[in-house]
């Protein structure tokens, strides 16, 4: 049965989305098998993995959610078979109306949760992109994971608001879902020259100690780019500071859930 790992924040612009796409793919690399689920309406993983979410045809997250198709048949692989094992559950701005379709429901923030539970024993991890927001899409993100990974940028508001995520968070635990645990903070965007970066990553330190990743992501040109080009930076430039950031990440996560550095 896979781990499901959300990732979140409900500021934009904090490397939520790049971290979902370069983790998922950095862990299979390294022989996992990983479902990234899109589930922010913008649809950015779904495009910096290569998917046109113009297409008429597509089938999305938002569909399964209404009952229109199931996650098996929206499921597609990464186009690039030197990641075979990366999978993405696309997601299109249709998901919008998420919010207003499940507002009403008695169990509206279990929607998410019933489509992992039909893949979930596909998959050594499932990692969840979600929502720059606090909304119902972010309360079934964190309902269905089983961790959360909380993404914070080296600037000068990078606590403002945190504390507000972390009290939902806990009222998740409280209501929802008990077992959900902070997987950590993984600081991103970090600029070496920036004395104002090294004193967020202090921050962060004092606040959380273990709870924050070693691995701190860095500005990065290469890691900028990929999107572009629908590929992960593992993808684009193995060799950049970007790819071996997430690297990084990947063997510290599967480090702390006590697994091996590549499947065997």
């Amino acid at each position: 049965m896979g781990k499901v790992i959300a990732v979140a924040n409900q500021k934009g612009g904090v490397g939520k989305t790049t971290t979902s796409i370069n983790l998922g793919a950095s862990l299979a690399v390294l022989e996992y098998s990983v479902l990234i689920v899109d589930f922010d309406p913008q649809g950015n993983a779904s495009t910096g993995l290569g998917i046109d979410v113009q297409d008429r045809e597509l089938k999305d997250v938002y569909q399964c959610i209404m009952g229109d198709c199931t996650p098996q048949e929206a499921i597609q692989p990464y186009a690039d078979e030197s990641l075979a094992k990366l999978h993405i559950l696309p997601a299109t701005i249709d998901l919008v109306g998420a919010e207003i379709e499940l507002a009403n429901k008695e169990d509206r923030d279990s929607y998410l949760k019933k489509i992992i539970d039909q893949v979930r024993n596909n998959y050594d991890f499932i990692i969840i992109d979600c929502t720059p927001s606090l909304g119902i899409l972010t309360s079934n993100a964190l309902t269905a994971a089983d961790s959360v990974l909380l993404a914070i940028q080296c600037e000068y508001f990078a606590l403002e608001g945190l504390s507000q995520l972390l009290n939902t968070i806990r009222i998740v635990q409280d209501n929802l879902n008990p077992s959900l645990t902070i997987e950590g903070f993984l600081i991103t965007m970090f600029d070496v020259r920036l004395k104002l970066s090294t004193q967020v990553v202090e921050e962060v330190q004092k606040h959380f100690q273990d709870l924050k990743f070693e691995t701190i992501i860095q500005r990065n040109v290469k890691l900028a780019e990929a999107p572009s080009f629908g590929k992960p930076v593992i993808a684009y430039d193995a060799n950049s500071v970007g790819a071996r950031n997430y690297m990084n990440l990947a063997r510290e996560i599967l480090l702390r859930n006590h697994l091996p550095e590549t499947k065997q």
